[in-house]
Parts: structure tokens; C-alpha cells; sequence
């Protein structure tokens, strides 16, 4: 059959083409990790389009990145060029796209800028300035957590949230000064659309028509109001394709509610589930780690993933006795790997490697941050390249966010927020007293306007103050073509700043100042240039300050791949807001990987070593029920990185708040079978864990009392403490079980005379 088919779908695999060529009722692509997931979303786009005659413009797709909305547009087209028309976004993305194009329906000006996590502390800072920053920064996740939930301030499902009155209060004062400046947060992008959708009926049966198609990837990761967006756009006619992977939904901290994959049978009809399980990531030796707990969970939809990779080594587990003794162990694999036969010195049970790898095939995992700090310690003793993926992010620099204000301000003069984070920054006499009399001037909410007209009347130093902060937004505004919000106001500022030019551009210092390029970077560089920001941020910090002119000047090169228009500083600050995984590292280099196990989703290594394997580090001691599905989710995630090699290390005693605390091996190693591991050091004393039959004897065997004994039952000895039974051999005087006790020594039982002397755990 696949010789009759196009190159493009006979290099599927059975299940890949059938979720491909499906076209009827609703579709759940199960896509196990290393599926090959976005193979199958990519060919069915071009499918749909080259052998269903679909029309490009008809089909939504949606995902979480822009790198992956990227990666899923380019290879659709390259099976069929058409495709590059589909429109391909995050759920953030589309939803901005829908209200820049219907921003009266929703009472917002097309201009409106997207506040992130700083901004809503900021405004929210503004209107309960009693309120410690702690306690702001909470209300500020709440608020967000509440859209991702689609609750509104007046929802009684809010208490859920926050049950205390003021919460409800200053969430209602907020969504009001929110609308006053005409802006929105990332919540307000999805929950807006939908409030549209809903207001209007007739407008929302014409734009139900737009798109037949609609395909949302990585669907485990949505949340409450990405599905209430999801069923609004659906018309009676929509073919709607998810795919996801249950096991994988490990952000619910984020609001992403598993629940939506699990009964998207149910509310959708005629729906059809196809599974991916074959693996072509990792080892069957690894996969059988990572299903063994997993296959724990009771929420989910079930599926066994089959490697095609073969059997692999088996994955190595661990014991040892403290932290730094843990991050010798993993500096010692990545030196003994990266230098075989370098006499390196081995760790017990590992051998020295004989092929030789990279840094950048290794990756180490983490629950939390906070252990990474011995790891980095280590490796730089050592000196081994490494790069800690989740640290500060390229666009949450200090000098980047204060830039960006500026452009946002440039965007939307009514931003208080803004205008209140860079009007004095570097500081240029404008006190509070004046920023307030700015505010209350503000006709119509323009600040800007009324900044000018008090610029002329304000006391000396003041007066000057603004007078340069002006002049500044006059020389950014005069780099741009500026059709969109022009006013009577700042056309003459933009006269009287030509009128004031000379002709004499400065000449910038390239190691010191920002060079402009092409396109909006003029503006940009501008800007930074003339309100004084990047003297401020070279001077500020002696130590920083290249770096931070370095940064600055990266957004100005940035910039310069989109026109020197309003509508081009719309699209760049919209890119941003929408894309801040840009990180200021190079993702290329050969060096050791540093990651939290919340930030390797999507991600794949060929040698991977998980750490703090214990209980109350990985899983957390305040996980139940749910929480503690996702931490074996995120366990799942975790392993099913591994492509080659998993190590997983567990300490006896860690250092926790200042002091050294007794550790207990995870609770997902007692789920994991022993024999899918190889363990190296002293297990802690107590330890119990799965454990198959050993091949001498599968059956159980009784002793002349009638107690049946098996291999791996859990014993206690009163001499010899702990301990398991190993393997039963016959004997002529009866079955001899030998105990491999948790001390190392190993000892025989006659089954039928001395098995009084071990106690069964179980009987306990």
C-alpha cells in the first residue's frame, strides 16, 4: 500500500498515517514522548491541503512557542509551499492577532500594548500602595491564575482563587485602570476574544466560518480559558485535531489543567483517539524506567511506549552519601566520558567510558533552582563548560525592560505604568509630586500631551527635567513614520525637534554608546541614546555596564528587521511580549546542560543524570493526589529525555535551610522494578523497592508451617536487620532462600527450619 502513496506519507509509520489521512468527527492524537508528534501535525497540515483541497487560509494551528509555531510553519511548507499561508501562532499570538483586528468590539484602541508579570505589580503597586511588594506579587499571580480559569472579579468561583474580599476589590479596581489605559495582560489575550465571541452572535457566526480546520499542539498544556477559546471558535462544520500527551502535563502551577486532554472525548463528539507509542527517542531500558512510574497514576488515558531504538544499558541508580559527594559523581561521568583513558578515577560500579562524548550530550536535572549552585561549584573547579538553562531571560534584564518601556510609551501615551518606570530614570529632578500633577493633567488619559504642555510651566529643575524627557520622545517619534496615533500635539513636537536639529548627528562611541542600523533601530537607538538610559545603565554598575550597553544594543539590532513605522514598533513589542524565551547564552556551545526538570520539555540529551531523587525533593513532601500525579509526570518527563544513558542519584543526608538533614530515597524508586536498574552504592537501611521473580525460581514455596516465600518479598531478621529475598534454590532438605540483607551481607534460610527466624514485612 505505500508504494501508492506520496514519499511524504509513506515514510509514516502505521499510526502516524492514520492520524494523518483521519478526516471525520474530532481527533485526539495520544503522541507518547519521542513520537514524532510534530512530523504528524506538519504532514497533516500539507496533506489537508495538498490531497483534501483545503484552502491554507481556512487552517488554524496553534502551540506554546513561537520557535515551535516556527519550526511546525517551515516544515509543513517544505512538503507543500502552500502551507506557509495557514496560520500558524501560540494561543497569546492569535489572540492578540483577533484583537488588534476587532479592538473596538472589546472598547481597546488597535494600539494597545501587552502588560507582563511586572507591569501588573507595578499597576497594581499604584492602586494599593499599602500593600508590601511581597503581597502585590501574589495578587498579581492570582489575577493571572483567575484568567487562566476564566474568572472574572464578579465570579463566585473566584474564592477558589483568593477567598478574601480585598482580593475581589483590587481585582475590580485593576481590570478598571486596565481599561482606562487601554491596555491588557497576557490573560485579557484569551479571555477578551472569547468575551467578543460571546457579545456578539452574528460576528461570531461570520468568524466561525473563517477556519474549517483547527489544530492545537501540545494540547495537555492548555488551560481553562485556552479551552473556552478553543470551543467558541468552533463552528457545527470545524474539524478540530489535538494533539498531546497526557503523561506530559507537568505545568499545572501555570494553570494548565490536564482535564482538558483526558475528556476531550466527551466534549467533543464523534471523536476518534489514536495512540503514537513507538519511541524513537530513548532505549527500551529507559522507557521501562519512566512507564514504571507513571503507570501509577490513575488520571490518565494509558499507553505503552515501544522503543525503536532497541535494548540500550541499563539506566544506573545511585546511592550516595551526601550532596557533594553527589556532584563529584556526576562531574566524574562527564570527565571520564569527555577524556576516555584519561585515567580518570571511576566511581564504584561505573566504569570508566571507553567512546568518547561531548559536554553538550550531557545534561543534569533538577527539582528545583537551588541545587544547581553545587553543581556549577563543581564543574567550574573542575573546569567543565557548562550553561544553566532558566536563569534570568534576555528580555527581564533591567536595562531591557527599561527600554522597552520606553518604546511601549512611544506606542501608547496613556501607560501610566510606563511613563512611571522611566520619566525619572536616570534621575532628572522629577519627583512624585510632579509625575502626579502629570497624571492629573492627562487629558483623555494622553500623558504624553500633557507632559509637554507642563514641561513649559513646572518649577526650574522639574521644568528641565521633563523638558529632556520630551525632547527625547520627540527625537524617537521624528525616527519613525508615524501614521497611527498622530496628534496636533506631537506633530509640533516633532517640528520643533527638526527645527532644533543642527545637522550634527553624535557620532556613537561603539564600545560606549548604542549605534542605530536599519529600519526601527534608529528609533530605538535613538531613544535609549537621548533619555539618557544607557549613560545611566554604564554608570550605574561599573562592573555590568559594557554588558548591559551590550544588551541594549542587541534590541537595537533586534529592531532593525522591522520597518521604522508605528506599525512596525507594534509588531516588534508584540514579538517580544509574545516570545521571551530568547536567553543571552548560546544554545549551541559544547558544554554541560544545567535544568530544572520543569524547563526540558521539548528537549532531548543524550546522556542525562537526575539528581535529588528523594523524598521531599522529587516529589515535594506537600504533594497529594493530583500534585503527586504531576510530580510522576514530571518524573516521566524527565527520564524520557534520556536518549543513550540515565543516571538517577539519591542522597543519604542534604543540606537543607542551613543544616545537614536525614534524606529518604523517592517514592518513585520503590515504584520503579529493580531489575530495570543497576544500583551502585550502599542502599539507606530500610530501603524497599519492586523487585521481579529471579529466573532460578518464578514460583513461590512454602515452608513445613504453610508460609509461602517469594523472590523480593521484604524481610526483617532480629540479628541482621533488613533485607529481601534474593533467590530460592532447591535443596533436598527443602528450598533454600537466600536474604540479601540492606547491611551488604548476604546469608541462607532453609525455608522449612529456619523461616521463623525472618519476618515478612508485609505481615507486619
Amino acid at each position: 500500500m505505500t508504494d501508492t502513496l506520496p514519499p511524504y506519507l509513506s515514510i509514516l509509520n502505521p499510526e502516524q498515517r492514520e492520524a494523518v489521512l483521519h478526516n471525520r468527527g474530532s481527533l485526539l492524537i495520544l503522541a507518547g514522548a519521542g513520537s514524532g508528534k510534530t512530523r504528524v501535525i506538519t504532514t497533516k497540515i500539507a496533506y489537508l491541503i495538498r490531497e483534501r483541497g483545503i484552502h491554507p487560509y481556512t487552517i488554524l494551528a496553534v502551540t506554546f512557542t513561537n520557535k515551535a509555531a516556527r519550526e511546525m510553519a517551515e516544515r509543513a511548507a517544505a512538503i507543500d509551499s502552500r502551507a506557509g499561508s495557514a496560520m500558524l501562532r501560540t494561543f497569546h499570538s492569535f489572540g492578540a492577532w483577533f484583537l488588534r483586528r476587532n479592538a473596538k468590539l472589546a472598547g481597546l484602541n488597535p494600539s494597545f500594548t501587552i502588560y507582563d508579570d511586572d507591569d501588573m505589580v507595578s499597576l497594581l503597586s499604584l492602586l494599593a500602595p499599602e500593600k508590601p511588594k511581597a503581597d502585590i506579587k501574589v495578587i498579581a499571580h492570582q489575577i493571572s491564575r483567575a484568567k487562566d480559569y476564566f474568572l472574572g472579579p464578579a465570579d463566585p468561583e473566584l474564592k477558589s482563587i483568593n477567598h478574601r474580599k480585598d482580593f475581589q476589590k483590587i481585582y475590580t479596581r485593576y481590570e478598571e485602570r486596565l481599561a482606562e489605559i487601554g491596555n491588557v495582560d497576557f490573560g485579557d489575550l484569551i479571555k477578551k476574544p472569547v468575551d467578543i465571541l460571546r457579545s456578539n452572535p452574528s460576528f461570531a457566526e461570520d468568524f466561525r466560518s473563517r477556519f474549517k480546520v483547527i489544530m492545537i499542539d501540545e494540547y495537555q498544556d492548555t488551560n481553562v480559558a485556552q479551552f473556552t477559546l478553543l470551543k467558541e471558535l468552533c463552528g457545527p462544520e470545524t474539524y478540530v485535531c489535538v494533539v498531546g500527551d497526557d503523561d506530559q502535563s507537568i505545568y499545572r502551577f501555570r494553570g494548565a489543567e490536564v482535564r482538558n486532554i483526558l475528556e476531550f472525548p466527551n466534549r467533543f463528539p464523534n471523536t476518534d483517539v489514536i495512540r503514537l507509542e513507538r519511541n524513537y527517542r530513548s532505549t527500551s531500558a529507559i522507557l521501562q524506567v519512566a512507564s514504571s512510574v507513571v503507570d501509577n497514576n490513575t488520571g490518565r488515558l494509558g499507553k505503552t511506549l515501544l522503543a525503536e531504538r532497541g535494548a540500550g544499558k541499563i539506566p544506573v541508580l545511585a546511592f550516595l552519601p551526601n550532596q557533594d559527594e553527589e556532584t563529584a559523581f556526576a562531574a566524574q561521568l562527564i570527565e571520564n566520558s569527555v577524556h576516555p583513558g584519561a585515567g580518570n578515577r571511576t566511581h564504584d560500579g561505573i566504569k570508566e567510558q571507553k567512546e568518547k562524548a561531548l559536554y553538550s550530550d550531557w545534561a543534569i536535572l533538577y527539582r528545583t533552582n537551588a541545587q544547581s549552585l553545587g553543581f556549577e561549584t563543581e564543574l567550574l573547579r573542575r573546569h567543565i563548560p557548562y550553561r544553566v538553562i532558566g536563569s534570568l531571560k534576555f528580555y527581564e534584564r533591567e536595562e531591557i525592560k527599561d527600554a522597552l518601556a520606553l518604546l511601549t510609551f512611544l506606542v501608547n501615551p496613556r501607560d501610566e505604568i510606563s511613563f512611571r518606570r522611566v520619566v525619572n530614570k536616570p534621575a532628572r529632578g522629577i519627583g512624585e509630586a510632579t509625575v502626579s500633577r502629570v497624571l492629573a493633567e492627562a487629558i483623555d488619559g494622553d500623558i504624553s500631551a500633557a507632559a509637554r504642555r507642563l514641561s513649559a510651566v513646572l518649577p526650574a529643575k522639574a521644568r528641565a527635567g521633563l523638558t529632556v524627557f520630551v525632547e527625547a520622545l520627540d527625537a524617537g517619534y521624528s525616527a519613525l513614520a508615524y501614521p497611527v496615533i498622530e496628534t496636533p500635539e506631537r506633530t509640533r513636537a516633532k517640528d520643533a525637534h527638526a527645527a532644533r536639529k543642527d545637522g550634527k548627528e553624535a557620532k556613537a562611541d561603539k564600545k560606549r554608546d548604542i549605534v542605530a542600523g536599519e529600519g526601527l533601530s534608529l528609533c530605538v537607538a535613538t531613544l535609549i541614546r537621548n533619555t539618557g538610559i544607557a549613560s545611566y545603565h554604564l554608570t550605574h554598575d561599573e562592573i555590568a555596564g559594557n554588558q548591559r550597553i551590550a544588551n541594549l544594543q542587541e534590541l537595537a539590532n533586534a529592531a532593525s528587521l522591522y520597518p521604522a513605522t508605528a506599525d512596525g514598533l507594534l509588531e516588534f513589542l508584540e514579538h517580544i511580549e509574545l516570545d521571551r524565551s530568547m536567553e543571552d547564552q548560546d544554545t549551541d556551545i559544547n558544554a554541560v546542560t544545567l535544568i530544572t526538570l520543569h524547563n526540558t520539555k521539548g528537549l532531548e540529551f543524550k546522556r542525562v543524570i537526575i539528581t535529588g531523587v528523594e523524598q521531599g525533593i522529587f516529589p515535594r513532601d506537600d504533594k497529594k493526589e493530583e500534585d503527586m500525579e504531576e510530580e510522576r509526570r514530571l518524573f516521566y518527563v524527565g527520564v524520557t529525555r534520556a536518549m543513550d544513558e540515565l543516571y538517577l542519584s539519591s542522597c543519604a543526608v542534604r543540606r537543607v535551610f542551613g543544616q545537614t538533614m536525614p534524606m529518604e530515597p523517592s517514592l518513585f524508586l520503590s515504584e520503579i522494578n529493580m531489575s530495570a536498574l543497576r544500583i551502585i552504592g550502599k542502599p539507606p537501611y530500610g530501603f524497599s523497592a519492586k523487585r521481579t521473580p529471579h529466573k532460578n525460581k518464578a514460583k513461590g514455596v512454602k515452608s513445613a508451617g504453610g508460609r509461602e516465600w517469594r523472590v523480593g518479598d521484604r524481610v526483617f531478621n532480629d540479628d541482621n536487620g533488613y533485607g529481601y529475598v534474593k533467590e530460592i534454590r532447591d535443596h533436598a532438605t527443602g528450598d533454600i532462600l537466600y536474604i540479601q540483607f540492606d547491611t551488604g551481607k548476604e546469608l541462607s534460610f532453609l525455608s522449612n527450619y529456619h523461616s521463623s527466624k525472618l519476618m515478612r514485612i508485609d505481615e507486619q
